[in-house]
């Protein structure tokens, strides 16, 4: 289903604009339990964007994605390439709002939100986009695959030629601690080092179109 359909015409819209609706939206429940919407963080247009699951309570009073302990650990995998926050990378979520527990987001909540994300996607331009976690795949990539099978298999994103990397959510990171070889967090280092990799090469593509 088209969900812009029912929906305004975001894409006629500025990116503030989507934001300002976004901050107002009554469109599911969570609108009567969130403190604060939290719709997303880093340059427009940006070359790298990370997608994750739904702000948790410290988002949920910030206002802002990824500032817990999920999110310092974030910060310092994304400074392990040199990817500093908020200014090479745009973060959002799956959700605006802070599901009641930190509980898992539910389908129709998810498709209440996708037009916001569907929008932020393309004001953003990624070349690539990072998925953490099971629910921001299932959502994005349509996808019931286990995380432990998309992890680290680069795809595209549906209908798009945006490189998508499926990578552990750091909340399930810090939930396993070892940093022996096939652990969570070792394959989350191969994963930022083909992320680095696959950055330089879309730095110098774009060099080289300037240039022609």
């Amino acid at each position: 289903m088209d969900l812009f359909n029912k929906e305004p015409d975001l894409l006629s819209m500025t990116y503030d604009e989507v934001k300002s609706l976004a901050e107002k939206c009554q469109k599911c429940p969570l609108a009567k339990t969130r403190n604060k919407v939290v719709f997303g963080q880093g340059p427009v247009p940006c070359d790298l964007m990370l997608i994750g699951e739904a702000p948790g309570a410290d988002e949920d009073a910030q206002g802002l994605p990824f500032v817990g302990r999920a999110g310092q650990l974030l910060t310092k995998i994304l400074a392990s390439i040199d990817i500093k926050r908020p200014d090479d990378i745009y973060i959002a979520n799956t959700l605006k709002c802070r599901p009641p527990n930190n509980r898992t987001p539910s389908a129709k909540e998810q498709e209440a939100c996708w037009p916001y994300l569907e929008a932020q996607i393309k004001f953003i331009k990624p070349k690539i986009i990072l998925l953490a976690g099971s629910p921001a795949c299932k959502q994005v990539l349509k996808s019931d695959e286990p995380m432990g099978k998309l992890r680290g298999k680069w795809t595209k994103l549906p209908g798009t030629d945006i490189a998508v990397l499926p990578v552990f959510h750091p909340s399930y990171l810090l939930r396993n601690q070892s940093k022996a070889k096939g652990s969570p967090k070792w394959l989350t280092w191969q994963d930022m080092q083909e992320v680095k990799h696959a950055l330089e090469y879309h730095r110098k593509v774009a060099e080289l179109t300037d240039n022609l």
